[in-house]
């Protein structure tokens, strides 16, 4: 299972609150995997890349909550879970019904944290069950890379950061960090986002084959 894209919040029927995520390194994951023969469940934030393989099932979701429904819906199923997308941390707490007219008084619009997916899922991972992460950071890139492995019970954080040139979101490239549980990290030069993609799935065979 591989969560991508963004997620929208709604504040109103036709604003949202989201980030730039276009989905490209979670979809080129997802193609990576079924070239190496994986059924895929692809839960996916709204993104116009499209998936290619017939191994590849798309569930397409909007907001946090239906994302993290669609990964509790079907993680029990997997074996392999790499959780890429990049979902909202807040959602409007109270969404209006009706468009949020112009005024010249101020707005405030209070906001509730939604779930972390990947923790959630962590605490459900059961024994065979591989669990990745990404960690997209501005600083302190390690440190809380190996954080988030152990707070969210996971095995592997593929690291990037926004200070890299060719990095982050709606480039076609990345360049990335592996960080794993035993303390192994890997660092990778820029490369287009397919060939990281190939990189993350032989990592993970990898230490599936070792587990």
């Amino acid at each position: 299972m591989i969560t991508a894209g963004p997620t929208y919040e709604p504040v109103d029927p036709v604003r949202f609150i989201g980030n730039h995520s276009t989905g490209k390194m979670g979809y080129a994951i997802a193609e990576a995997f079924a070239r190496q023969g994986a059924w895929v469940t692809l839960v996916s934030g709204p993104v116009s890349v499209s998936a290619q393989h017939h191994r590849i099932t798309v569930v397409d979701v909007t907001t946090a909550a239906e994302m993290y429904d669609a990964c509790r819906e079907h993680i029990g199923q997997t074996d392999i879970a790499v959780f890429n997308a990049a979902v909202s941390d807040f959602t409007p707490e109270t969404p209006l019904t009706n468009k949020m007219k112009r005024g010249s008084a101020d707005r405030t619009i209070r906001l509730q944290p939604t779930r972390d997916i990947a923790a959630e899922m962590g605490k459900q991972k059961r024994s065979g069950q591989l669990f990745a992460g990404f960690a997209l950071e501005t600083g302190n890139g390690l440190e809380n890379a190996r954080k988030k492995l152990e707070r969210k019970n996971l095995d592997l954080v593929v690291l990037n950061s926004l200070e890299d040139e060719g990095a982050g979101f709606g480039t076609e490239t990345n360049k990335v960090t592996f960080v794993d549980k035993s303390g192994f990290i890997d660092t990778f030069e820029v490369k287009p986002k397919r060939e990281v993609a190939g990189d993350i799935v032989r990592k993970i065979a990898k230490m599936m084959k070792h587990a």
